[in-house]
């Protein structure tokens, strides 16, 4: 009568005093049973072997790691590649397994059966290490025979380390492939902006930014030679000048008769070549004494005149004394030496100018140089950076094909297992004991709910809606003691209408 009404402990306690029988049968039966399934079925030995993922023998400080994406990926990847179906039909037909089978079942079935038998399961890290590095991997192969179980497990593992080594290899040489042509393409372009940059260059030589550093020290140069140029110049013409007062003073001497205006001239001369020592031509000192000098020179030049009115005739040049011609000399090479620093003067001052315009430099000509620079250094950049990735591309595919930089090193070799894997007996038998508990459990619900016996006053109330006026006993025969003893089942309930 369960489910019709609310049932107390009281109740439940009846209820499994009375198939107490049947759930300690089933709680015997199942383990029992469990265990003898566990005899019967057939029996899997599983071989495991560890690998360990470790770091390169060459620091990464030398040889930049080119693989991308992450170790777990990668593994990842590697496992969809060697539990595929080539790779496994290649191991069933290596080691001959399922040759009974088949004839009657498809290699995809048996593939797939065999690939059920493989796990790979990574190694988590230690939890103090805060870690999220794939420390290694663990592969596990499941067979009938203990033996072809570790050989099945030493091969797989043996896949794995070849696989990986092979896909390193690859992408390396892909990769140095994929880099060698950019980096020809990178070349070309370098090349076509070094053309365009030296072609200008030669068309603005002398006139780039660049330039401006050694314009600035070359144009200093030619002031500091223009300085000197002009006080050369300067001296020159003071030498001149003295030199002509002084050959003045000699034909004076000769010509005229008044010796105090040659004296004069020649004082006045010296002091004009003291001024000029001290101060520029266009001082008011100089100007008063160059004056005096020009009109004593006049002066002197009338009395010449005169002298020759009245009949004297000059000195011939033949006559001349050693004095005035050494004199007369040294004039003409004052005035060599004039036009000689005049001319040196003015063609520093047009270098100058010429400089002072490579000085000035438009803002066009700097723009379109900047771009070009800016494009030839990014350019030459660009194919450097690729230069040396390819460099690392190519020593990591030569490292690769060492065993010294193997990513994957077996830890743990393939064991061969002493005891079944599967099945194993304490889990058969503890499964037995649960599906025993619960067969006996649903048993007794199924009773119950099929039973319809009215045992107390609570099932007659509930059922009719009546009350209860007395209590008939039910006497029955006890059946295994084979005496007429009365006992006593349970009162039968008499309900008043």
């Amino acid at each position: 009568m369960i489910g019709h009404r609310q049932l107390t402990s009281e109740d439940y306690l009846a209820i499994l005093r009375r198939h107490k029988r049947t759930l300690l049968a089933l709680l015997v039966l199942g383990p029992v049973a469990g265990y003898l399934v566990s005899m019967l079925l057939p029996k899997q030995y599983t071989s495991q072997t560890t690998i360990l993922v470790q770091q390169p023998a060459v620091p990464m400080s030398y040889v930049t790691d080119i693989n991308s994406g992450d170790l777990k990926q990668q593994l990842t990847s590697l496992q969809e590649q060697i539990l595929s179906r080539s790779r496994l039909e290649a191991i069933i037909t290596k080691f001959g397994l399922y040759a009974n089978e088949r004839n009657q079942v498809t290699m995809e079935a048996l593939v797939d059966r065999f690939k059920k038998k493989i796990t790979v399961t990574p190694v988590k890290p230690m939890a103090d290490t805060n870690s999220t590095q794939l420390p290694g991997f663990i592969i596990k192969v499941s067979n009938r025979d203990p033996v072809m179980a570790q050989k099945l497990c030493a091969e797989v593992a043996s896949m794995f380390l070849s696989e990986n080594q092979r896909v390193k290899h690859e992408q390396a040489q892909g990769t140095t492939s994929f880099l060698t042509q950019e980096l020809q393409d990178a070349k070309a372009k370098l090349d076509e902006r070094d053309s365009k940059l030296a072609a200008f260059k030669s068309l603005h030589i002398g006139e780039l930014p660049d330039d401006q550093p050694a314009n600035m020290s070359v144009l200093a140069g030619l002031n500091t030679q223009l300085d000197a140029a002009t006080q050369a110049l300067n001296r020159a013409q003071q030498d001149k000048t003295f030199a002509e007062s002084m050959l003045a003073q000699q034909s004076a001497t000769q010509t005229a008769d008044n010796p105090s205006m040659v004296k004069q001239l020649s004082e006045l001369q010296n002091q004009l070549a003291a001024m000029r020592a001290k101060y520029t031509e266009d001082h008011p000192d100089v100007i008063r004494l160059k004056q005096n000098i020009s009109d004593l020179k006049q002066k002197i030049a009338s009395a010449q005149s005169e002298a020759a009115s009245t009949g004297s005739a000059a000195t011939p040049a033949a006559m001349e004394t050693p004095e005035t011609q050494q004199l007369r000399a040294q004039v003409h090479q004052y005035d060599a030496t004039v036009k000689e620093k005049t001319g040196e003067q003015r063609e520093i001052q047009r270098k100058i100018n010429m400089y002072q315009g490579r000085m000035q430099l438009s803002p066009g000509v700097e723009e379109q140089y900047k771009q070009l620079t800016r494009d030839y250094q990014s350019a030459a950049d660009f194919y450097n950076d690729l230069l040396k990735k390819r460099g690392d591309s190519a020593m990591v595919s030569d490292m690769n094909h060492q065993k010294e930089s193997a990513e994957f090193r077996i830890l743990d070799a393939a064991n061969l297992p002493e005891s079944p894997s599967f099945p194993n007996p304490l889990f058969f038998t503890l499964g037995g004991l649960g599906l025993g508990i619960v067969l006996g459990l649903g048993t007794v619900v199924l009773r119950e709910g099929r039973d319809k016996t009215l045992r107390n006053e609570e099932d007659v109330e509930f059922f009719l809606q009546l009350p209860t006026l007395a209590n008939i006993p039910s006497v029955a025969k006890a059946r295994h003691s084979g005496s007429a003893k009365n006992a006593s089942d349970g009162p039968r309930l008499v309900a008043s209408a």
